[in-house]
């Protein structure tokens, strides 16, 4: 295994960590009402069921990503998502909590699916065409998420500097998005071999600019 696939594995995994916040927050929620029995119940289907679906959804965007121009719409979504992620720190939505074990599994899988935009994009992108990488990152990941949910949430409460991380981590991915494209190669040979360099860091300076006038303009409206 090289430096470069592992690198990519790790860069999944970690990702998917950042960006499964909300997710976990998802799975509490919706099984908070459920006894101990059912909730474990609950949570093991309803994560299945949306594993299943987000596995489905990565191997169609990395095939869609092949297509010209896709990658710099999709670098230019993913450069959002990771400015989003910033302005909301990592906090996601309110969630109906699931009376029944088969209420708690469809609010999970419904949940989970509206909200994997971002890790699907995002695990897409860093897999640059490799259906089989794109899934093993995600299979990786899968026990760290279900086991650790709790912890994540946790650890991202207590250390705010790894939401940072992972916005970084996103923008970087997006920058190198853009200029993978088929055409955003074109501009890389207009310029300089160094640009496709430049680029995904540029991206990650305009994100710490853009994310701590973010931070400053919300405590602004809070004082």
């Amino acid at each position: 295994m090289d430096i470069d696939f592992l690198s990519k594995i790790l860069s999944i995994i970690l990702l998917d960590i950042v960006l499964s916040g909300d997710n976990a927050v998802v799975i509490a929620l919706a099984t908070r009402k459920l006894n101990p029995a059912q909730r474990k119940k609950a949570i093991l289907i309803g994560t299945g069921g949306a594993i299943g679906l987000r596995i489905i959804l990565t191997v169609i965007a990395v095939q869609i990503l092949a297509i010209p121009f896709v990658k710099i719409v999709g670098g230019l979504l993913l450069f959002y998502i990771a400015y989003d992620l910033l302005r909301s720190n990592g906090e996601d939505s309110d969630v109906k909590s699931g009376g029944t074990l088969l209420a708690a599994v469809k609010t999970i899988i419904v949940a989970d699916f509206v909200m994997s935009l971002d890790n699907v994009l995002a695990i897409a992108g860093v897999a640059d065409g490799h259906t089989g990488l794109a899934a093993l990152g995600l299979l990786v990941s899968i026990p760290i998420i279900i086991f650790g949910s709790q912890l994540i949430i946790k650890l991202m409460d207590k250390f705010p500097l790894l939401v940072w991380i992972g916005a970084l981590l996103i923008a970087y991915t997006a920058g190198t998005m853009v200029v993978s494209d088929q055409y955003g190669a074109y501009l890389v040979d207009w310029t300089f071999p160094l640009m496709s360099k430049i680029i995904p860091i540029l991206f990650c300076v305009l994100l710490i600019a853009v994310g701590l006038w973010a931070k400053k303009f919300q405590a602004r409206n809070i004082h």
